[in-house]
């Protein structure tokens, strides 16, 4: 049975304690520690979809071998300036803003004129049908596109096996949740441990993932 563990996570900065505590040393916020409860299982269970990390060993710099990557098109001028000339492999791209502005409108405006790439498209706060209508008012053509309606991280890992896809779209990381931490989705240990997952695979299987995030406080 899995070994696990209690810890109070102040759900403004991140910043954790083994016991509660009324204002955050961190970021001086009153009363927004809450008791999450985490797992201390192998961290094997995110990577069921057969996803294997490689363990790497400290090279020379001069003996580091380099090709020129060939970044991936988005067709969108100013996200192609922004990103430095396109999606480079193996990267994590976040999108973050206010609810509201169209951030889910853009990423898949910019999936829709990606072609002969294979996309897996990750929808935790809409249906499929509804991403479908979303996408016959953006584009009249067909992208090699795949979409699914999923908050697990590891049902995600599973649907990224299956598919293999060249590029991964999570709208949006706050949906996402795993089951090694017994707190609700977006929560900030929640949001953190996901996002980490994602970032190592990007890592490991040199695909890029771009995370949808909502931003809904001032600071």
């Amino acid at each position: 049975m899995a070994k696990t563990k209690s810890v109070y996570v102040c759900q403004n900065c991140g910043n954790d304690s083994p016991k509660w505590i009324g204002k955050c040393p961190s970021c001086g916020e009153w009363n927004t520690y809450v008791e999450e409860i985490i797992s201390k299982e192998s961290k094997q269970s995110i990577q069921l979809a057969g996803i294997q990390v490689t363990k790497e060993k400290p090279v020379l710099i001069s003996q580091v071998e380099t090709t020129e990557e060939s970044r991936i098109d988005t067709h969108s001028g100013e996200l192609n300036r922004v990103l430095g000339g396109g999606l480079v492999p193996g990267s994590l791209v976040l999108i973050g803003g206010e609810p509201g502005i169209g951030k889910s409108t853009l990423v898949l405006q910019v999936v829709m004129n990606i072609r002969n790439r294979k996309i897996l498209y990750v929808s935790g706060e809409e249906s499929v049908k509804q991403i479908k209508l979303r996408a016959e008012r953006l584009s009249s053509d067909v992208a090699d596109c795949y979409v699914v309606s999923e908050t697990s991280l590891e049902q995600i890992f599973v649907h990224i096996s299956n598919i293999n896809p060249d590029l991964v779209v999570v709208d949006s990381i706050q949906t996402v949740s795993t089951e090694t931490i017994e707190s609700s989705p977006g929560s900030v240990s929640q949001v953190r441990e996901c996002a980490a997952a994602l970032l190592k695979y990007c890592k490991s299987s040199g695909t890029p993932v771009l995370l949808i995030g909502h931003i809904n406080k001032e600071n």
